[in-house]
């Protein structure tokens, strides 16, 4: 016993050292048992982040719903679950920016809840897409219903451009309407649902006159949204170069950029050469939407298009029941004709998420920003012989297509199409299950 210090002290002060080493010994047991912080980890892939300048091998870390570290070799012990992307790309879940999914409510409706439109869901996860816009489908009078009906019930994140007339795309006689084309009651509707509106849109009007651009144009400016134009068969044709130059502003959306037929004016004349009012129209800043649908791209028009470096601003499918069973088929297929015709990877991954999230005004996607809403999708790169058809039925031969292994939707696994995130079977026979994995 030490001099001088009385022996209650000793063995007080003995039991507090025990206790402490106690407390820490259990402290540290804790952090060993305690749950990795990650709850998935996507490893090894080669992540493009166009919004970000990523092109390089590195893991993408999920937790809660979010992106919280895209860094190279994060330890696969930090995660519940690991993924491997060895030979594969991870970018951001893909946004198409046009598409027809106000299903099912009036069979004899157009696309306004007609059957030419499909649901999102069947249609969007297996090609990448974790983010679609209908473009038009619903105006202000029966949002509502598009909402409560597809909006509220899909996984897939369902954004809207109204249609400037208020029933929307219900066919003729109601799309030639210009009494139902109302830009307060549009921008109205817009502002009492600005997180899911985005713009607005005109169509298949056929008539001679300009009011329902002017009034598209003015519902944007009252509502601070860009509009988009589905131009032509007017009667007599309206000038292309007057929309481009005169009526569209900086930010608005000229669809269909490689149609030319039904009336519609190219953006390239009889001899290939694109029109200098086009270039002009790009530089102030008119963004230029593919849009390719069943009957709006033809390479009469796109390949000499991109022979003179005019590539498109935003890749979209214009998704129906049409498009998706003919030349057009998907995302992807869109995305793989511009990526066989000579535009780079990175190029079509930007114009397919980063892009059109701007355009849109939703800087909060398109991208794998730490803190931002898991939607990713893991595509595969196929090179072979392939081929991709127009909508004149005309096929051009690419060697290279894409392919979507898995896709994201706010951290959750919403397409596995090879069972990257899945448990394997035990050999014991007992069978296991994976709560990530949609029911």
């Amino acid at each position: 016993m030490p001099f001088g210090v009385p022996e209650t002290s000793i063995v007080r002060w003995a039991a507090s050292l025990v206790g402490s080493l106690i407390v820490l010994s259990l402290t540290g047991l804790q952090l060993l048992a305690a749950d990795p912080p990650y709850e998935i980890v996507i490893k090894g892939g080669q992540v493009i982040d166009p919004k970000n300048g990523i092109n390089q091998v590195m893991d993408v870390a999920i937790a809660g719903g979010k992106i919280v570290s895209v860094a190279s070799n994060i330890p696969p012990e930090q995660a519940k679950k690991t993924i491997s992307a060895e030979g594969l790309y991870v970018v951001p879940g893909l946004i198409d920016l046009h598409a027809h999914v106000f299903f099912g409510t009036d069979p004899h409706a157009q696309y306004a809840g007609g059957l030419n439109s499909v649901s999102p869901d069947g249609f969007t996860f297996r090609a990448g897409v974790t983010t679609v816009v209908d473009v038009g489908g619903a105006g202000w009078r029966n949002f509502q219903t598009f909402k409560e009906q597809v909006i509220d019930h899909s996984r897939t994140r369902v954004l809207a451009f109204l249609n400037i007339v208020g029933s929307g795309m219900a066919g003729n006689p109601a799309e030639q309407d210009l009494a139902d084309m109302n830009p307060r009651l549009t921008a109205l509707k817009i502002r009492q649902y600005r997180d899911l509106i985005v713009g607005v849109k005109v169509a298949h009007y056929t008539g001679p006159e300009w009011d329902p651009i002017d009034r598209l144009v003015e519902a944007g400016r009252l509502a601070n949204v860009p509009v988009m134009v589905d131009f032509g068969s007017h009667i007599p044709n309206l000038s292309l170069k007057t929309l481009l130059l005169d009526k569209l502003r900086s930010g608005d959306i000229y669809t269909h950029m490689y149609g030319g037929s039904e009336g519609r004016e190219a953006i390239v004349d009889e001899t290939g050469k694109l029109k200098p009012y086009v270039l002009e129209a790009r530089n102030r800043g008119v963004i230029f939407d593919v849009g390719h649908g069943g009957g709006s791209l033809f390479y009469q028009f796109l390949l000499p298009s991109i022979q003179q470096a005019f590539w498109p601003d935003v890749i979209s499918t214009d998704l129906h029941r049409g498009s998706m069973n003919a030349g057009m088929k998907d995302m992807l297929n869109v995305m793989s004709k511009f990526l066989s015709l000579g535009m780079s990877l990175q190029d079509v991954i930007r114009a397919s998420s980063w892009t059109p999230a701007q355009v849109i005004k939703r800087t909060d996607l398109g991208h794998l920003d730490i803190g931002s809403s898991a939607d990713v999708a893991v595509l595969r790169l196929h090179r072979g012989n392939y081929g991709f058809v127009d909508s004149g039925g005309v096929r051009i031969p690419g060697n290279q297509k894409l392919e979507a292994e898995l896709t994201l939707r706010e951290g959750r696994v919403v397409w596995d199409l090879n069972g990257l995130s899945a448990a394997e079977f035990e050999k014991s026979g007992k069978q296991s299950s994976d709560s990530s994995v949609p029911r």
